[in-house]
Order: structure tokens, then sequence, then C-alpha cells
């Protein structure tokens, strides 16, 4: 179980990120020009107004993606939360990643309960002739929350088979 200074750490990631997500795609939409692309520095880094009514990369399911990605976030928020109230005090990375990780969810949610549009990207980054998919501060957070869960979780299980099995003594044969 985390310690109350925990808790509150992991409110105020989760506070945080969900704030800056909303913030960032509240003025997105309010200042950018749909779907022109306004060059940051060059073609490297451009800021894009879209909107994604799939998931990540464009992923998309048909007419119905709205609401099934949706009841998946839901879902995902569900685990994240068991694994949060699983999570050992001192476990700052693990902590942390789930902050992260529910926080971008949390955000893209709002986004796809709010408007039928579908989730508001606006950052935009090129090099030569790729384009990476247009994405906000949510994925962000959803992308290194998750890498760094991946890391905690193995580090978990390289300590769990590292522990020495215990010795068991041989039934007495007298």
């Amino acid at each position: 179980m985390v310690s109350t200074a925990e808790q509150r750490r992991f409110a105020g990631v989760v506070a945080l990120v969900l704030v800056l997500d909303l913030v960032t795609k509240f003025l997105a939409e309010a200042r950018l020009p749909r779907y022109r692309s306004i060059p940051v520095l060059g073609d490297f880094f451009q800021l894009q107004l879209v909107y994604n009514p799939g998931a990540a990369f464009g992923i998309h399911v048909g007419d119905y993606s709205r609401w099934f990605f949706a009841v998946l976030t839901v879902i995902a928020i569900g685990v994240l939360v068991t694994m949060y109230r699983h999570t050992k005090a001192g476990d700052a990375l693990r902590l942390y990643a789930i902050a992260a990780v529910l926080a971008g969810a949390s955000g893209n949610l709002i986004d796809r309960l709010r408007s039928g549009r579908g989730v508001v990207d606006f950052l935009l980054f090129t090099v030569g002739s790729f384009h990476w998919p247009n994405f906000n501060v949510a994925d962000m957070a959803v992308s290194c929350g998750a890498i760094a869960l991946a890391l905690a979780l193995w580090n978990e299980g390289r300590h769990q088979t590292a522990a020495p099995a215990p010795e068991v003594a041989p039934p007495d044969q007298g």
C-alpha cells in the first residue's frame, strides 16, 4: 500500500498531466486552423489541428470507433486503478507510470465523450518524407507512461525470479 505522500504525488501527476492536456487542446481548437500546418521548427515540428475518431496511429474500426475506444479506455482505466491499488510503497517508477497512463487515457476519453469529431491532435513531426501521426499531450503521457510501466513490471519480474527458493529439508528417513 502506498503512503499518503505517494498518494498525493500520484494525484498531483494525474492532475498536472490532465490539466496540461485539456488546456493545450482547448488552445489548439481556439487558435489553430483545421488541417493546415503551422511551422514551428520548419517542416520538422508543426502545429496542425486534426480530429482523430479512432485510436493511436489512426487505428479506426468503422462507425463505432468512438464508442469502441471509449469502452476500451474505461476498461484500461479500471485495470490501471487496480494496478495502483496493488502497488507497493516506494515503487515510484510504477506509480508515476500508472499516473501518466491514467491521465493520458482520461484526457483522450474526455475528448471522445464530449465530441463525435474525435480526439484533438495538434502536434506533428516530420523527418524527410516520414510524417509521424498527429498527437497530443495525452498521447505523450500514455506512450511514456506505458514504457515506464513496462520497465517497472520487468524490474519487478526480475526481482521475483531472482529470489532464491526456500530450502526444504528432505523427509526424515529414520
